[in-house]
């Protein structure tokens, strides 16, 4: 079956180019003109993946999202003509999983989208027979994918539940920024780790007591990123 993306985008001539090229690549593409309307089709007819444009005619981006990630864990990938940092850094802590910048390539944005509904699959250490991995009273279910922490459910995006099962599955040791680039988004980012990081922050917001000196997921300066676990079968 087809996956939906809903294209929310208020430039027509943008919206109709970036339609017909998603539908070449074999999507089915959903559209809205602005912000109002891309969270009444979200809820609706919720997609695969939105892609979100930054500067929207009733409000911003940054609105959408935190609107979109309060009901759903759907993935969204952020567009924008900037590329200062502010806005990116804004647009991840907002709730994106990903972001691009325009111009707009059809087949990288296709294999971007593509990476990321990998993510929406079971984690390939499920099929192995791995069941859960722990992490003092933090739980990681590698065949449920859910996240529980004293016990309880963690609600996370599909991003932050692949990215701390990465770290779960090093069993302690460093996972670098480039690693987990790879490992969780899939394909080259051209050096840029800044999604890590934020990624990072936000997911220690709900897994740490506390985010300022976290226990759980822990910086290793110069070299990324560990988690101490105890694997369980």
């Amino acid at each position: 079956m087809a996956r939906t993306v809903l294209l929310v985008e208020d430039d027509p001539r943008v919206r109709k180019v970036l339609a017909l090229a998603l539908q070449d690549e074999g999507f089915v593409v959903h559209q809205a003109a602005d912000g109002a309307q891309g969270l009444e089709r979200a809820e609706e007819e919720p997609p695969d993946v939105v892609l979100l444009d930054l500067m929207l005619p009733d409000t911003d981006g940054f609105s959408v999202c935190r609107a979109i990630r309060r009901r759903s864990d759907i993935p969204i990938i952020m567009v924008t003509a900037r590329t200062d940092s502010h806005d990116v850094v804004a647009g991840l802590e907002a709730g994106a999983d990903d972001y691009v910048t325009k111009p707009l390539v059809a087949k990288e944005l296709a294999a971007r989208i593509r990476a990321l509904l990998r993510r929406s699959e079971p984690h390939p250490a499920a099929a192995a027979g791995r069941t859960r991995v722990r992490a003092g009273d933090l739980e990681i279910g590698l065949q449920d994918g859910l996240v529980r922490l004293a016990g309880k459910t963690v609600p996370v995006t599909r991003t932050e539940y692949r990215l701390l099962v990465e770290l779960a599955l090093a069993e302690g040791r460093i996972c670098s920024r480039e690693h987990l680039l790879e490992r969780v988004w899939g394909y080259d980012y051209f050096g840029d780790s800044r999604i890590v990081d934020v990624h990072v922050r936000r997911l220690r917001t709900k897994v740490e007591a506390d985010p300022a000196s976290p226990e759980h997921v822990v910086t290793v300066r110069g070299l990324g990123y560990r988690l101490a676990v105890r694997p369980e079968v």
